[in-house]
């Protein structure tokens, strides 16, 4: 696992400053940390996503996380059985979502570093790397034990609290995903 998120990372062309700026730190991080990539590793550590985007483009599905008490795309951990970071986002999306046909692009759309509170035992950021992934809405999801509430929003009418941060997250898979 280490070794593919080193080379995905280090061969993506990032879209921003601000995205090689993120890029650069997270090949550090790996350059210091053999463990760099697991939940028993250092307190910041890498972790996988996946934004599911309607196949029109106009929806987007999301967890209601339990822990956080928020709504996210769908994401988590790498397990030690995941081979890739791709594999990663794949295995989140399908356990969270209940539809096991997600399949993300597989491309990075986005770089996101989030400092985490103190509910979340000895993890303090996760360095997340996000893809995406579009299905049919006709689609129906399940609610994970992790989540709450599984559900679909319109792109343009996110739930409060997170329309900046998924705003952009939609918009850099637009980007990236030439859509």
């Amino acid at each position: 696992m280490h070794a593919d998120a080193s080379s995905m990372l280090g061969r993506w062309h990032a879209p921003t400053g601000e995205q090689d700026r993120l890029r650069t730190a997270y090949l550090a991080h790996l350059e210091r940390h053999a463990d760099g990539v697991a939940k028993a590793g250092p307190p910041e550590h890498l972790t996988a996503s996946c934004l599911v985007l309607s196949s029109d483009h106009r929806h987007v599905l999301l967890t209601h996380h339990r822990r956080a008490q928020e709504w996210f795309q769908f994401g988590g951990h790498l397990e030690q059985e995941d081979e890739s970071l791709h594999g990663a986002a794949t295995r989140e999306a399908r356990e969270e979502s209940g539809i096991p046909s997600i399949t993300p692009e597989p491309v990075i759309v986005q770089l996101h570093q989030h400092e985490l509170g103190h509910g979340f035992g000895r993890c303090r950021a996760h360095l997340d790397v996000r893809f995406a992934a579009l299905v049919d809405r006709t689609v129906a999801p399940s609610v994970s034990a992790e989540s709450l509430d599984v559900a679909w929003w319109p792109v343009d009418d996110l739930p409060a609290g997170t329309r900046d941060e998924l705003t952009e997250l939609v918009r850099a898979t637009r980007i990236a995903l030439g859509i």
